[in-house]
């Protein structure tokens, strides 16, 4: 093959995604319990040309919040009591003319938000007593350009951004 190849599987419980530009309440309330949420993908690449990207996620509850008013509030809250939340990656890859990225994730509960208002109290509770699994076995050779391969299992993350316009 000439160009590009990618490859990706996605398990996922609850997600949200807000944006908005206006004076905002947000409430979020996501609980997670099942069996299993398992992402798994095997691929093989041989004689590629471009790049070469191969990807797994898996994860219970994710929120992403991002607004740009004057007031915002947020309270965001997560339970993931799945038994598993897995990711499991086989690849093998050889004979690349490019790059080579190849990941696998695991992850219980994600939280962002982001926000230039000057009034913006932020409550987020996060719980996770799941069993989190990534796995990922590669074979890459004769790769031209970077090869990346890497792996992770976390139990909560999240990230809070809030900044100054000047206004």
């Amino acid at each position: 093959m000439w160009g590009d190849v990618s490859g990706q599987s996605v398990a996922g419980g609850n997600s949200l995604d807000v944006t908005t530009m206006n004076d905002t309440t947000v409430t979020n309330n996501q609980y997670t319990e099942s069996g299993s949420i398992a992402a798994d993908f095997n691929g093989n690449a041989r004689a590629i040309g471009g790049d070469v990207d191969f990807s797994a996620q898996a994860f219970c509850n994710s929120a992403s919040i991002s607004t740009d008013p004057s007031t915002v509030s947020v309270y965001s809250a997560q339970e993931c009591h799945a038994s598993d939340p897995s990711a499991a990656l086989n690849a093998t890859v050889q004979d690349v003319g490019g790059n080579v990225s190849i990941a696998s994730s695991a992850i219980g509960n994600s939280f962002e938000e982001d926000t230039n208002a000057p009034n913006a109290p932020i409550q987020n509770y996060q719980l996770n007593d799941s069993n989190l699994a990534s796995t990922l076995n590669a074979s890459v050779w004769d790769v031209k350009g970077s090869v990346n391969v890497s792996g992770a299992a976390i139990g909560n993350s999240a990230q809070i951004i809030h900044y100054n316009t000047g206004h």
